[in-house]
C-alpha cells in the first residue's frame, strides 16, 4: 500500500488519542512506520486509543498543541520525516460552550504545529487535517469545491476556516522550499471506536450497549457519511505523494494545495436513516427523535463536498457504499462488546478495506 512509502519512516501525529488519530496510528503501524503521537488524554472513556492499546505500540507523548514550546520540543526530539496534524476540538456543539478554547486549539494549535515543523530540519511532508465545515455553508445542494469561500457561523466551523487560512499563509510564506505541505478536508466520519458525545453513531453505540433508546435531535439533517478509513486512505496517499515529490495527475504541483475527501454525491443519507440502519444491524437497539435537545445551537442541515479534484489529480475515490460503511461500523462495536482483541480486529478491517480498494483498481493499492 502507498508504494511502501511509510515502511521504516518516522511519522509524527498530533491528536493520535482521538478517534481518527487512533485509526491513523494503527494503519501506520500496519504499514511498518515508527509512530510518535502528541496529544491530550483520550477525549472519552472508553476510547479507540485505549481499546487498541496504542500507548504500548507507539511513542506516546502527552501534550497540548496550545503549548508551543512543548510541541516544538516534541517534534525536534522525534525527528519525523512526515507529520499529520489532527489535534483539534472536533465538535460543533461544545464550541458554543468554549469558543475561546476552540479557537486556541484549532487555529493557534495549527500555527504552533507549523512553527514547529518550520524549525525542524528533515521533515519532508506535512498534512494538516481541517474539516468540511471550514467552508462557508450556504445550504446549497451541490458539493463545496476547494476554491469555494471559507467561513463559519459557529465557533467550530470558523476556527477550522482560520486553520486553513493560517496553513495557506505558511505554505506560501515559509514552505516554498521546505516541507511539501497540504491541507485536507473531510467530515461526517464514522466507524468503530468513536465514543464522542453529540455524534449519532457513538450515541447509538452507547444506547445499544446499555439497553436504552437514544435521542435523535436532528433526524432529517443529511450528511455524506463515510467510514473513517476513507479519508485516512486519502491522507496517507497524499502524504506519500508529497514525500516522493511527485506531482498530481495532469502535472498539478501538490505543494500548498487543499483536497476534499468524501463519498460520491449519491451517498447522502438522513440521520434518521443512519439510526434505522443501525437498528437493523443491532438487535434490541431503539431510538426516538427529540429535536428539543438542539434548541439554540445551530448546526447545518445540508453539507457535502465535491471530491473531483482528489479523483482527477490523486486518483482517489471512496471505496465503501453506505451499506458497507454501516456494516463495518456496527461489526466493530459488536466485536468490542463481544470481548474480541480489538487491535487485531481493527487491522483486519484495514486489510479488508485495502482489499476492496485493490479490487477497485485504486492507485494507492495496486
Amino acid at each position: 500500500m502507498f508504494n511502501n512509502a511509510y515502511k521504516g519512516r518516522r511519522v509524527f501525529i498530533t491528536g493520535h488519542t482521538g478517534f481518527k488519530g487512533s485509526w491513523l496510528a494503527a494503519w501506520l503501524l500496519e504499514l511498518g512506520a515508527e509512530v510518535t503521537g502528541y496529544a491530550l488524554e483520550p477525549p472519552s472513556t472508553p476510547s479507540a486509543f485505549a481499546v487498541l492499546e496504542l500507548e504500548k505500540r507507539i511513542r506516546h507523548i502527552h501534550g497540548d498543541v496550545r503549548d508551543a514550546a512543548g510541541l516544538a520540543r516534541a517534534v525536534q526530539q522525534a525527528g519525523p520525516e512526515i507529520v499529520f496534524h489532527l489535534a483539534a476540538q472536533a465538535l460543533v456543539r461544545p464550541s458554543y460552550e468554549d469558543a475561546p478554547g476552540t479557537f486556541a486549539i484549532n487555529a493557534m494549535g495549527t500555527l504552533n504545529l507549523l512553527e514547529a515543523v518550520r524549525a525542524c530540519p528533515g521533515i519532508g511532508a506535512t498534512v494538516c487535517i481541517t474539516s468540511d465545515k471550514c467552508y462557508r455553508n450556504d445550504e446549497w445542494v451541490w458539493g463545496y469545491r476547494e476554491t469555494d469561500h471559507l467561513g463559519g457561523d459557529d465557533p467550530y466551523s470558523a476556527s477550522k476556516a482560520c486553520a486553513e487560512i493560517i496553513a495557506h499563509s505558511y505554505f506560501k510564506s515559509f514552505f516554498a522550499n521546505g516541507p511539501a505541505a497540504a491541507t485536507v478536508r473531510a467530515g461526517n466520519v464514522i466507524g468503530g471506536g468513536d465514543w464522542a458525545l453529540d455524534r449519532i453513531v457513538p450515541d447509538c453505540a452507547r444506547a445499544w450497549t446499555s439497553g436504552k433508546p437514544t435521542h435523535i435531535r436532528s433526524p432529517h439533517a443529511t450528511r455524506p457519511w463515510q467510514h473513517v478509513l476513507e479519508p485516512l486512505s486519502g491522507y496517507l496517499h497524499l502524504g506519500a505523494m508529497l514525500l516522493s515529490g511527485r506531482e498530481g495527475n495532469g502535472g498539478l504541483p501538490l505543494r500548498g494545495q487543499a483536497f476534499n475527501f468524501g463519498p460520491p454525491s449519491a451517498v447522502n443519507a438522513e440521520v434518521l436513516q443512519v439510526a434505522e440502519t443501525l437498528k437493523n444491524l443491532w438487535p434490541g437497539f431503539d431510538f426516538f427523535c427529540d429535536p428539543s435537545t438542539s434548541a439554540g445551537k445551530k448546526e447545518c442541515t445540508l453539507l457535502k463536498l465535491c471530491c473531483d479534484k482528489s479523483l482527477a489529480h490523486l486518483g482517489w475515490r471512496a471505496v465503501l457504499d453506505f451499506a458497507e460503511t454501516m456494516r463495518f461500523t456496527a461489526q466493530w462495536y459488536q466485536a468490542h462488546a463481544d470481548g474480541k482483541e480489538m487491535y487485531a480486529y481493527t487491522a483486519g478491517q484495514i486489510a479488508e478495506y485495502a482489499g476492496k480498494a485493490r479490487l477497485g483498481g485504486l492507485s494507492w493499492n495496486r
